[in-house]
């Protein structure tokens, strides 16, 4: 990886300290910027809420800015002026950055569901890195970027166990654990998501790393429906990554999918799928899910989710992660 590929701003000169949110965010910065040359990573966060007056969340995706406010109604709730006059003040304070590079979204806190929603048609794609590894990212047309950076570690995780391995990554989004694990030598992976846009998208993430389609397919496909076929093909996987949204109306499936639920068919297929010795990552971001570890008598259920936090979250509750292996 050529460091020259990593865009890692220095702290703007004259340290300004009357901003309470620039103070944190130029804190925040000085210690993740250490770590993020050091693994080749120019996407993590750099503010995530510690201040109450300020319930922002600020992302830094290779010299851009994306700005989460954090409403208590509808999403297309507008921030309050003075929020963001603090944030953009705060941003120009540590880095002097212009108001083109910064990006805003507004998030609901009563939404439990991680929406995939277009918000706009811009079509401004950029590629950042991940531990090297390379994405395509866009701050102006999705609520979401096409990389949730809360799950980085995760993918760590998973690439550090797919060399050699047969790795089937379902509610794929973007593909970006399918594409850690083929650059770490995964033999093989398998993608599914119901979405048009993701599945082109995450074709471009492979082609953006210079790896083969042909042991990396991408299907796009009801991920339950997909569950029935594959198990009647006799495939087997010795990594399986599930991580859905906690709730889906989409049209495109045949009935209301809520991970409280449905974990337990999903989880159970899977099972069907794994090959001896293999292993099962579930993850979600809802807060109020309990996974039941008794439903699953012949598993071992281990909860790592403590592991998966990146040092840049301070929400320890971002995101639950299990790893779940068949005693033999």
């Amino acid at each position: 990886m050529d460091d020259a590929l990593i865009d890692l701003p220095g702290i703007a000169d004259g340290e300004d300290k009357s901003s309470p949110l620039a103070n944190r965010i130029r804190k925040n910065y000085r210690h993740v910027r250490k770590w993020a040359k050091r693994t080749a990573t120019d996407c993590f966060r750099i503010y995530d809420r510690e201040i109450r007056e300020y319930p922002l969340a600020i992302d830094f995706y290779a010299g851009r800015y994306c700005v989460h406010v954090f409403a208590r109604g509808s999403d297309s709730e507008e921030p309050p002026s003075e929020l963001i006059t603090a944030a953009v003040e705060a941003l120009r304070l540590v880095f002097g950055v212009n108001d083109d590079a910064i990006f805003w979204r507004t998030r609901a806190r009563s939404k439990e569901t991680r929406q995939y929603e277009k918000i706009d048609q811009i079509q401004e794609f950029f590629t950042v890195h991940e531990y090297g590894v390379k994405f395509k990212v866009n701050l102006t047309d999705y609520l979401d970027t096409g990389l949730f950076l809360d799950h980085r570690e995760t993918r760590r995780l998973v690439a550090s166990q797919a060399k050699g391995k047969r790795v089937l990554n379902l509610f794929a989004y973007t593909c970006s654990f399918s594409v850690h694990a083929a650059v770490a030598g995964a033999v093989f992976t398998k993608s599914v998501d119901m979405s048009n846009t993701y599945t082109a998208w995450g074709r471009d993430n492979f082609i953006l790393n210079a790896l083969p389609l042909n042991n990396n397919p991408i299907i796009r496909a009801d991920c339950l429906k997909f569950l029935d076929d594959e198990i009647r093909s006799g495939l087997k996987y010795d990594i399986i990554i599930i991580d859905p949204p906690t709730i889906s109306r989409s049209k495109k499936m045949d009935q209301l999918f809520d991970i409280r639920v449905d974990y337990i068919m999903l989880v159970s297929k899977a099972l069907k799928l794994l090959a001896d010795g293999g292993v099962i990552f579930f993850s979600t971001n809802s807060r109020r899910f309990v996974f039941d570890e008794r439903l699953f008598p012949s598993c071992s259920v281990i909860d790592i989710s403590a592991k998966t936090i990146p040092v840049d979250f301070h929400d320890p509750k971002i995101h639950r992660c299990w790893k779940i292996i068949e005693r033999i």
